[in-house]
């Protein structure tokens, strides 16, 4: 436990480099583009001089480029950058969108799991076999397939032909808030019929976001059980005539270390997904917001988001590897 606990303050520590490094790189991109972001937050052509010069001296962009990024990043840090786009704390937009985007890669994981796993074993257990050529090409078409094409697609299947979803805004939150999650404030307080309008407004997002990663986990267990089937332990145990539901109970649990190295990458991934997936099915997230951002050159929001991809990027692969300890007893830290 001592050397878990050090661990976690190692890995804690990391964090704070990290997160410079990314919002610094964010920001040197921003700043070498070759706009000037003071008319185009005045209001483009027709903005006043006057104007320009009080946003410029507001937001430090007459100063160097280090002053401009500790400005931005203490600023953001005390939440007190306002959003020149939206006129609000860029914090207080992020945190009324979150919600929303965290839904989103919340359902897609799900789909993620519920597909990717199963089909994984399956094709490992079936192989070389129809099933698993069958399976193989579903997980080649995933990995391949757009986001925006299939997110196209299945709105042109159950949007204009059965009418089964709908596009246009989003549901209320539950009455009583305790995680600030509407699907899980729903789950916890009973709210069941605005946990259903949660799940009807984001299950066919959800599905398309999680395809592509449902299509890559399938290929990772296949390859991976079938790695654990081959090892000695399982001819061991076959030798001592243990039934096979058993020995692919064993055999699942060592594959399941690599696994969970995939779902942690690819929860992260599925944030950045999300712009995307928001876009094409109208829904007011982070990924939305940071797009609309981007065209309108709103950099402190840009950065705001990036830093918190990130953070979420770092807290689940920290996840992750508190999770091989409980997986692999082998693991020590």
């Amino acid at each position: 436990m001592a050397n878990l606990r050090k661990f976690l303050i190692r890995r804690l520590l990391t964090f704070i480099p990290t997160l410079i490094g990314v919002t610094l790189i964010v920001f040197l991109i921003a700043y070498v583009i070759p706009a000037d972001v003071a008319r185009a937050w005045a209001g483009g052509e027709k903005a006043s001089q006057a104007y320009m010069e009080q946003i410029r001296k507001e937001y430090h962009l007459d100063e160097p480029w280090y002053d401009q990024y500790w400005f931005l990043v203490s600023g953001l840090a005390r939440n007190s950058i306002v959003d020149p786009r939206t006129s609000n704390y860029v914090f207080d937009d992020i945190s009324e969108r979150f919600p929303i985007t965290f839904e989103l890669a919340l359902m897609a994981f799900f789909f993620i799991l519920i597909i990717g796993i199963p089909l994984g074993i399956i094709s490992a257990l079936k192989r070389n076999t129809w099933v698993d050529t069958l399976i193989r090409f579903f997980a080649l078409t995933g990995v391949s397939m757009p986001v925006f094409w299939l997110g196209y697609l299945l709105i042109y299947v159950f949007f204009v032909k059965v009418h089964w979803i709908t596009l246009a805004g989003f549901p209320a939150p539950p009455e009583h808030q305790i995680t600030h999650i509407p699907m899980i404030d729903a789950l916890l307080t009973g709210d069941f019929d605005t946990f259903s309008q949660h799940i009807h407004r984001l299950w066919l997002p959800g599905f398309t976001l999680g395809f592509m990663g449902a299509g890559v986990l399938a290929r990772f267990v296949r390859n991976s059980f079938l790695e654990a089937i081959g090892s000695d332990y399982v001819g061991f145990l076959k030798a001592k005539g243990v039934p096979k539901r058993g020995i692919y109970r064993h055999a699942l649990k060592n594959a399941m270390v690599p696994i969970v190295t995939v779902l942690g990458l690819q929860f992260g991934g599925l944030l950045g997904g999300t712009p995307i997936t928001e876009t094409v099915f109208g829904l007011p997230g982070m990924g939305s917001y940071v797009i609309e951002s981007i065209r309108n050159l709103d950099f402190p929001a840009v950065v705001a988001i990036t830093m918190v991809f990130a953070l979420i990027f770092l807290i689940t692969n920290l996840v992750v590897d508190i999770l091989y300890a409980l997986i692999d007893p082998r693991v020590r830290y």
